[in-house]
């Protein structure tokens, strides 16, 4: 190769370019521009209803969006989404098998459709969570329902992992058991990922980057690191003659709650050298700065200003 010869990026995995969806007259999402490179697992928060599971059937060629355009590796899924699904695994919001097949006879139907099909990875995993194959899929409770199908989207060793919400309605035990498994799935062969999910604690065990669907727009796209840094939840106590607002304007406060002269605050522009002037003049001892929850984010964001 010349030394004047540059090397391509790769494709980014997913990428969403202008995207509006409608249902008759009601616009649920507008221009809406997403990118998921490999490598990464990004989340897409939003409050139900908010159109998450739309923009998902869109990103799989299940649904034809009003306007714009979805790339999955560089190419148009509306024309290419044949060859292009076997490159991706999925898990529906709602499991999604015939209730009469067993697990065996869904393993059968897989097969062929995906070229890298891993028998053994879906069969071991059925085994070490004690799901019977033979057991026809109605009759697996809830969440063996979602197992099953995470075992097969992974057992087809997708480059590209969407899951819509795939801990909705599991008991603890069952979401913590999603959540090792991918956590373990993509420390051994990473992939691209986009999820959707109310389950923040798993989110942040797993997230590279995260998206905010809100008012039909897709408001935040940022890496999670990027994202605490910038927030912060402070405790302190006002000084004598000062007004919260006032001294909290230059943070972008989110949320202030005040109880008597202690104020609690989540600030969405953390500034170290602003932060160390307010502590200097509410009382250091008095002053804490902590880093919120992706939860306490979640809801700032979407009840307050952004």
């Amino acid at each position: 190769m010349n030394a004047n010869d540059e090397l391509e990026a790769p494709s980014p995995a997913l990428e969403v370019r202008s995207l509006t969806i409608r249902y008759g007259d009601r616009e649920v999402l507008a221009g809406a521009g997403l990118t998921v490179g490999p490598g990464e697992v990004h989340a897409l928060l939003g409050r139900n209803g908010s159109g998450k599971t739309s923009l998902v059937r869109c990103l799989l060629g299940q649904q034809r969006p009003a306007d714009g355009k979805v790339l999955l590796f560089g190419q148009d899924v509306a024309r290419r989404r044949a060859r292009l699904m076997d490159r991706v695994g999925v898990t529906p919001e709602e499991p999604n098998a015939p209730a009469a097949w067993s697990s065996r006879s869904l393993a059968d139907f897989y097969r062929p459709l995906y070229p890298r099909w891993r028998d053994r990875f879906f069969f071991d995993r059925l085994a070490h969570w004690g799901i019977d194959l033979a057991r026809p899929f109605g009759q697996l409770s809830r969440g063996q329902k979602s197992l099953v199908q995470l075992a097969l989207a992974l057992a087809a060793e997708p480059e590209l992992l969407i899951l819509d919400d795939p801990t909705l309605g599991l008991d603890a035990v069952a979401r913590q058991t999603v959540i090792r498994e991918l956590i373990g799935e993509l420390a051994e062969r990473p992939m691209a990922v986009l999820l959707t999910s109310h389950d923040f604690a798993g989110i942040e065990s797993l997230a590279t980057h995260v998206s905010l669907l809100h008012d039909g727009r897709l408001q935040l796209q940022e890496e999670v690191e990027t994202l605490r840094s910038r927030f912060r939840l402070l405790r302190f106590q006002l000084p004598d003659g000062c007004q919260a607002a006032a001294l909290l304007a230059p943070l972008r406060p989110l949320e202030v709650r005040s109880f008597g002269r202690a104020i609690e605050a989540l600030v969405g522009r953390w500034d170290e050298e602003e932060g160390r002037a307010l502590a200097a003049r509410c009382g250091e001892r008095s002053f804490a700065a902590s880093q919120p929850s992706l939860e306490n984010i979640f809801i700032a964001m979407t009840t307050g200003e952004l």
